[in-house]
């Protein structure tokens, strides 16, 4: 479940999403597979390649975008990782709005 980002927020990420640019967002999120983490940020871009290449600077693995159904492409971000490319791409509101140095400094 995702809570914590306005309507208005995820249809501006959706439509950047869907204009090939890289889109991030951050919001609450509850799923019993990963009990440790209260927060994901998703980095979506309907252009695979792009998102891909975007990816590799991370060190991410094009097998773990999230590619089903009728989702946008996207990564799924946690923890120290999620930090670390928000950080990386300036993205200083949502660290402060979640929390987010707060909670890998504890």
């Amino acid at each position: 479940m995702a809570f914590g980002v306005k309507r208005d927020e995820m249809d501006i990420w959706k439509e950047k999403a869907s204009r090939n640019e890289i889109a991030i967002i951050t919001h609450y999120w509850l799923d019993d597979r990963f009990p440790d983490s209260k927060t994901v940020t998703k980095v979506a871009c309907s252009d695979l390649k792009k998102l891909q290449q975007w990816g590799k600077q991370y060190g991410l693995a094009p097998d773990w975008i999230d590619n089903r159904r009728k989702n946008i492409p996207h990564y799924d971000l946690f923890g120290e990782m999620q930090l670390v490319v928000l950080k990386n791409e300036h993205e200083w509101e949502q660290i402060e709005r979640f929390h987010l140095e707060e909670k890998n400094n504890d």
